[in-house]
């Protein structure tokens, strides 16, 4: 049986590969995922600059439940509003090592209906 902290370095691992193929410009950031048990987070990231330009997450919208698909699509509509906001129509989707699968699916597909194009 895989332990959680053996199945979270194993992310860790992936993740970095994945970061070591991709990384946001000024022009298209990075959205960046990052899921707990409880709680789902995204950052779109501009990896030039070494900076954070929009966040959302359940703990900063007050979502009761954290960690459901339905909170994944809340949070996913709430960072593309606030990335177009911005003017960030474009980004560059990190999974962070996590499979495309469940709420980072659900989160990702949410913030394509709600203008961000990736």
């Amino acid at each position: 049986m895989i332990t959680q902290t053996k199945r979270n370095a194993i992310r860790q691992r992936i993740h970095a590969r994945i970061r070591a193929k991709l990384s946001g410009t000024t022009e298209r950031p990075r959205l960046n995922v990052y899921r707990s048990l409880n709680h789902i987070y995204a950052q779109v990231i501009d990896d030039q600059k070494g900076e954070t330009l929009v966040s959302a997450s359940t703990l900063s919208l007050k979502l009761e439940v954290g960690g459901n698909v339905a909170s994944a699509k809340e949070i996913g509509k709430a960072i593309a509003e606030r990335a177009v906001e911005k003017g960030i129509k474009q980004v560059v989707f990190d999974r962070g090592g996590y499979l495309y699968h469940g709420r980072v699916k659900a989160l990702a597909d949410a913030a394509r209906e709600a203008g961000l194009e990736f």
